[in-house]
């Protein structure tokens, strides 16, 4: 075990905490490999982890699905996870925060492609700090949504709901969306034609007064787009899970982007089409940031803007 002040981060890596550049993954780990890794990542208000029993839960969830037992319990992911960002929290600011993620994959490539990997799985529990500078003005200007052709991959497929490694159907469809617009956020469409989800990003949209998002079982559901719904909940703004179509998102009154860095953040146009009467955010938009800051403790949108030159 190393010292609690390190010159640089530290990381968990197979059961040590060691300096990140220490870190080595064999070239020949599934994770790699194929993409055989699943990961989930928390981030911290005020240098405290949100909801980090939830996001281990969701991890545990993943790895079931890929049948990956990664020889530590919940509990001890946990611990582990708060241990690593108690060593690291003296090299950020205080008015700043991290991500928190862990990382397990399959292990190493057996020679005859066993399944079951040599040497057991690879764990690795990190901190990263948050992208505030790069993200502040999403706050001030809203999000610039685009609408790539790749679709998402569907359900009878591959789960979404399974948060692996293997995100390169993300990545050309972000890729897609920047060459039109290089300020875009990519958010799919499901085989159907209905939103979908972009990369690490879900979408709400209001009509009439309604929060729509889409289906669960046709996205990875967020532990910040659940803490939406519930707060929705409390102020009785009605939310329902379903179907959405262009025609919803183009003639919405409102819509937002939820992901574990951004909490919640306005969006102000889909494919260039400006939503509402083009105000960021919008009122229902703003009942929820100030819900979502009063219950996490922290004006995350001023954290964000204090970065704007």
């Amino acid at each position: 075990m190393t010292s609690p002040r390190q010159n640089e981060r530290v990381a968990y890596h197979n059961g040590r905490i060691i300096p990140e550049s220490e870190v080595l993954l064999p070239f020949r780990d599934r994770g790699f490999i194929f993409g055989d890794a699943v990961f989930d990542t928390a981030r911290t208000f005020r240098h405290k982890p949100f909801r980090l029993k939830e996001h281990v839960e969701r991890l545990y969830r993943s790895l079931r699905y890929l049948r990956i037992d990664p020889g530590l319990s919940p509990a001890e992911t946990v611990a582990a996870s708060e241990e690593v960002l108690d060593r690291n929290l003296h090299l950020i600011d205080k008015e700043d925060d991290y991500w928190l993620t862990q990382r397990i994959s399959r292990g190493q490539l057996a020679l005859d492609r066993d399944p079951e990997a040599v040497g057991g799985p690879t764990v690795i529990i990190e901190c990263q700090p948050l992208p505030l500078k790069s993200r502040a003005a999403l706050y001030r200007d809203g999000i610039e949504v685009v609408v790539p052709p790749t679709r998402r991959t569907p359900p009878d497929v591959l789960s979404p709901r399974a948060k692996s490694h293997n995100y390169l159907n993300m990545i050309v469809a972000d890729q897609e969306a920047r060459a039109l617009n290089p300020k875009a956020w990519a958010v799919l469409l499901d085989q159907e034609g209905h939103l979908a989800e972009g990369l690490g990003s879900n979408i709400f949209v209001l009509r009439e007064g309604r929060l729509l998002t889409p289906r669960e079982r046709n996205v990875l559901p967020g532990v910040s787009r659940a803490t939406v719904i519930e707060l929705a909940h409390g102020l009785d703004i009605p939310v329902s899970e379903q179907d959405i179509d262009l025609y919803d998102a183009y003639t919405a009154e409102e819509a937002f982007l939820t992901s574990t860095s951004l909490c919640l953040c306005p969006v102000r146009s889909i494919n260039g089409a400006t939503l509402g009467a083009g105000r960021i955010p919008g009122p229902v938009t703003q009942r929820l940031i100030d819900a979502y800051a009063k219950l996490v403790g922290c004006d995350f949108v001023a954290q964000y803007l204090r970065h704007l030159s």
